[in-house]
């Protein structure tokens, strides 16, 4: 019977091991060990990542000053231009984080161990270092260990991969906004009879010039990230954003540039910490590999490809509902680009947690520390949830009066508001409530802030996910959620309008909390250790 109420028992905690994110909640803020490096990682990659939508912000503010279909222009082309970025460059800084995490890791943790008991890495890496060195029959393995302790810049091929995709695809990237402009401005809304093409035109051919500093970055970020270091892109970042910031007044009012001096002044940022970046990098790795054959092409090309198919599936999302709001006229555009920068940034906060969990699991996972990989899990999604929860009380209380600070037109400050809150009470009331062909109630609709704890759960299961390399299902599950969200777009804006666009995005982040939630809750794929 013992045995039985055993099997039962076992086959209960299988089957609804979600209840395990519960698990050691009370260490949720604790600084032990793996708590200062989720701290370590986050925090730095956090400031990082909200540093260049904060720089896109005060973009946002001193366009709006010039007036609203400026303002509006802007926003569709920098949707355009981030849109078909993050289809370039997130499959490739999504692998190389996790890539670059494993071989450091491995790397590291070969000369710690005996001979006999050298893991899969320990061959590979003596294999390159005699490569390197040519070895004499006086050289011993003793040599070897000295020759790479010597060696101050580490060797990681994925390193050299990224670097050199990432710089083919910004030539490809600023080749083909070029020459699509138009057509792609068409597509989003900005058709030849729009007040908003000809200063949309100009910024997006501007901007476009800085797209293979903005790969390269992106892609050196990707590694430091792997080598759990967020520090030095966050001071790149930040130099970068400060002389943007400095910039755009000059460009704009004193050269009276307009918007191609907010243009100007980001490809020049972008340049800045492309540079800073590679100066850094290149003290700490040695980017010139042996042979063609350690970039190790065919490993990108092959999780790259499943990242590029969700990518197509994520981005096709956001711009449809930028698109669907620019056609609703320059008021509705100008609203939904500040209320979408608000969304990103702060959401973006939540990828802190994301880089840091993807980082710590991908060495667990190749060194086979299962148990640290659950309690990185389950620790960045507790700390998740509450930073989601956080985030909502803030929007929710603070930014419901800050919308003049972007605008001073009355009509887009109107719809600002109807997309930031005012009440977490009235969430509920607004969905059953709404008059749909009327925007001109009022409704203090939670989408900006009520989503936080959504969108903040979405980022860190896909960072978790991305460190245990189950990009298969990553893919797979987005394309779904995709489908079912553009739908919801489509049939939400024609009755509802600029509300209707908000709601549709609140779905659609829901449905991507869920399918991580899924996985991990299961304890599928790689996560049947969750079952052990």
């Amino acid at each position: 019977m013992a045995d039985k109420d055993g099997v039962y028992a076992a086959e209960t905690e299988r089957r609804a091991p979600i209840f395990s994110f519960f698990k050691d909640a009370r260490l949720v803020f604790k600084f032990d060990n793996l708590g200062c490096e989720i701290l370590s990682i986050a925090l730095p990659s956090a400031m990082a990542f909200i540093a260049d939508p904060i720089a896109s912000l005060v973009d946002t503010a001193f366009i709006g000053q010039i007036g609203p279909v400026e303002l509006a222009a802007v926003g569709v082309a920098i949707a355009l231009f981030n849109q078909i970025s993050r289809i370039a460059i997130f499959p490739l800084v999504s692998v190389t984080t996790s890539f670059v995490a494993e071989e450091d890791s491995l790397s590291g943790a070969s000369p710690q161990v005996e001979k006999n008991e050298r893991s899969e890495a320990g061959p590979i890496i003596d294999a390159e270092i005699k490569e390197l060195v040519p070895l004499n029959k006086d050289l011993t393995a003793i040599d070897c260990n000295i020759v790479e302790f010597e060696h101050k810049r580490r060797r990681i091929p994925s390193a050299s991969s990224a670097l050199l995709i990432g710089g083919i695809l910004g030539i490809i990237q600023t080749m083909f906004l070029i020459v699509a402009a138009k057509p792609l401005l068409n597509f989003m809304g900005a058709t030849s009879d729009s007040p908003m093409l000809n200063h949309a035109h100009k910024y997006l051919i501007l901007r476009s010039l800085g797209a293979p500093a903005v790969l390269l970055s992106l892609a050196m970020q990707g590694i430091f990230r792997g080598f759990k270091d967020t520090k030095t892109p966050l001071y790149a970042t930040l130099a970068g954003d400060i002389t943007n910031v400095a910039l755009d007044p000059l460009f704009i009012f004193v050269f009276r540039l307009g918007v191609s001096g907010a243009a100007i002044a980001h490809v020049i940022s972008q340049y800045l910490i492309s540079l800073i970046l590679l100066w850094s990098l290149i003290q700490k790795v040695d980017l010139i590999p042996p042979s063609i054959k350690h970039l190790q092409f065919h490993r990108f090309l092959k999780n790259g490809f499943l990242l590029f198919v969700r990518v197509i599936a994520v981005t096709f999302c956001v711009t449809l509902a930028a698109s669907l709001a620019a056609r609703k006229g320059p008021t509705s555009m100008a609203a939904f680009q500040v209320c979408l920068q608000i969304w990103l940034a702060v959401s973006l906060l939540a990828d802190g947690l994301a880089v840091a969990g993807q980082a710590i699991l991908a060495g667990a996972f190749a060194n086979k520390d299962y148990e640290k990989a659950e309690a990185t899990a389950y620790r960045v999604l507790q700390l998740g949830l509450v930073l989601g929860l956080a985030l909502a009380f803030i929007l929710g209380t603070g930014l419901h009066f800050g919308a003049k600070l972007f605008t001073k037109d009355v009509d887009v400050i109107h719809l600002i508001r109807i997309g930031i809150p005012v009440t977490n009470a009235q969430i509920t009331t607004s969905f059953f409530q709404l008059q749909w062909n009327s925007v001109d109630n009022d409704y203090p609709d939670q989408f900006v802030a009520a989503t936080q704890p959504l969108n903040a759960l979405a980022f860190v299961f896909d960072g978790i996910n991305f460190g245990a390399s189950d990009f298969a299902y990553s893919a797979i599950s987005l394309v779904v959620v995709a489908i079912f969200s553009i739908i919801c777009l489509l049939l939400l804006s024609s009755v509802g309008g600029f509300i209707g666009i908000w709601i549709a995005l609140t779905i659609y982040m829901a449905l991507r909390a869920i399918v991580g939630l899924l996985r991990i809750g299961t304890g599928s794929g790689p996560w049947k250790m969750i079952r052990s």
